[in-house]
């Protein structure tokens, strides 16, 4: 209505700006009535939360009306996910988290995201929860553990866990309230009993009470059930779609996105501390794609792709430094072990396995050079597989890695190095194939017919030779030892005569 009302006016005055600015509205227009989605799906890394900022950042300067994160993750790590739900928190533009399509699930931290969104939705057939932070790699710090599942308990042994929390809280009580100086020492006991006796360390519990804070402040600030989000953490609790609505953990359900945007219609929320009411009457909707950086980093940063590369990249320069000069080995090995370190960088490792990795590559291709018949390369694949295991064995969502992957990766090693025994086996046999060993028992031809000395064809070179039985030209003779210079030959018994042997000159 307002563009069609600005055209006319412009019309019945200045044709030529008119016109002019007619070819500008629909860019105008289209961004304040636009509804930006985003498609967070996978596992959240860096690349991840990369996109879905720039989104963000995107829908704010262009004055969108809604961001909508379509969410279908397994989880990810801590620093992206506060970025993310950070860059939320500052918006001026309302943003939506709709878990979807159906089947899909806001798990771990997608769980914190949901509850920092301005409308929490979900579809039906979804679930989200199972927020409790996973140590990564032995470092328990907050801004290095990832966000995961907890590990699995029976049902039945749960009072048991919870008597044993207890008893730990009990002989922690002291060391705890030391810690929290601003709480008091029933504070301190509250916050282990709510703990449900998980973590034992004073460090886990640190990284723990950390993660029950933050996802309360989240809860609270939207007015969601806190109490579950808290659950969410200490018990890796889990609800379907109709139980998070009925639990006040989201806002709605809603089957598909125009039925998403026909219920946040109209609706008011506090965006910076500001109400501000929802339109998304004949609104567009503008998909936002990942730019084709962000989809080679977060191809780079998938465990299999990081492990070829780091395999390709020592293979690389194994090679060039046993072939100096080769150049392309060398180029294509380094490049190879600096994308690895990146995605190394951005996904949890076990720097364990990473060390049998490497020991296992180093010994597979020493075999080619120190040969032993195998020994070397069975204890290289072993060192491989075990390596490969425990390196992305994090308990991360998403980011673990494929045993099939593995096994095919450690049986191509296998094959090539049967190959590679067969055939030092087959040049063993093979004899020299330069040298004295070589020139030794091999044929010549006579160049010119002679009684004692004379000289020979070996090879395309003129050799001096002594025989102690006349040879005619031409005639084939066996080379039986060097002296010097001189080879001591005597004709085959066959009397043969090669035909296109030189002639004297």
């Amino acid at each position: 209505m307002i563009r069609d009302s600005l055209r006319r006016v412009l019309a019945r005055r200045r044709p030529l700006a008119a016109a002019l600015l007619c070819l500008l509205l629909p860019h105008f227009a289209a961004a304040e009535g636009t509804v930006f989605q985003l498609d967070l799906e996978g596992p959240l890394g860096v690349a991840t939360a990369e996109y879905i900022i720039n989104g963000i950042d995107e829908a704010n300067e262009r004055n969108g009306k809604l961001v909508i994160i379509r969410m279908d993750t397994p989880g990810g790590l801590v620093d992206p996910t506060r970025d993310i739900v950070s860059r939320i928190l500052s918006s001026e533009v309302p943003v939506a988290t709709y878990v979807s399509p159906g089947g899909a699930r806001a798990a771990s931290a997608g769980t914190y995201i949901v509850l920092a969104s301005h409308i929490a939705a979900m579809s039906p057939t979804t679930h989200l929860g199972a927020a409790t932070p996973v140590s990564l790699g032995g470092e328990d710090a907050p801004s290095k553990s990832p966000f995961g599942n907890p590990p699995a308990e029976d049902e039945s042994s749960g009072d048991a866990g919870n008597d044993d929390s207890e008893a730990s809280s009990d002989e922690n009580g002291e060391e705890n309230s030391a810690e929290n100086d601003a709480g008091s020492d029933a504070g301190s006991d509250a916050a282990d009993e709510k703990s449900g006796g998980q973590p034992g360390s004073a460090m886990e519990r640190k990284v723990l009470n950390d993660a029950i804070a933050y996802i309360r402040g989240l809860a609270d600030a939207h007015g969601r059930n806190a109490d579950w989000a808290e659950k969410a953490v200490t018990e890796g609790a889990t609800l379907t779609a109709d139980k998070a609505l009925e639990m006040n953990v989201i806002d709605l359900i809603a089957v598909d996105q125009a039925e998403l945007l026909a219920a946040v219609n109209g609706r008011t929320v506090k965006v910076n501390n500001r109400e501000t009411t929802i339109e998304t009457e004949d609104v567009t909707v503008e998909r936002i794609e990942p730019s084709w950086r962000i989809k080679v980093l977060s191809t780079i940063a998938n465990p299999q792709v990081a492990l070829l590369l780091m395999i390709v990249g020592l293979y690389g320069l194994l090679f060039e430094g046993y072939n100096p000069g080769a150049i392309v080995p060398g180029v294509v090995g380094v490049i190879c072990l600096l994308l690895a370190a990146y995605a190394l960088q951005v996904i949890p490792v076990n720097y364990a396995g990473l060390a049998l990795i490497v020991l296992g590559i180093v010994l597979i291709v020493a075999e080619a050079f120190v040969p032993s018949f195998g020994a070397l390369g069975l204890g290289g694949i072993a060192a491989f597989v075990f390596g490969a295991i425990m390196m992305f064995d994090s308990g991360v969502p998403g980011y673990g890695i494929s045993i099939t992957f593995v096994l095919s990766v450690a049986i191509v090693a296998g094959l090539l190095l049967l190959w590679m025994v067969m055939f030092l086996v087959k040049l063993r046999n093979r004899g020299a194939v330069s040298g004295e060993e070589q020139i030794e028992k091999s044929i010549a031809v006579a160049r010119e017919s002679f009684t004692s000395e004379g000289f020979v064809w070996l090879e395309g070179e003129l050799w001096q030779a002594t025989s102690p039985v006349p040879v005619q030209q031409g005639q084939r003779v066996r080379v039986r030892r060097i002296d010097g210079l001189k080879l001591r030959v005597e004709p085959l018994g066959d009397g043969a005569v090669d035909p296109g042997s030189p002639k004297a000159l």
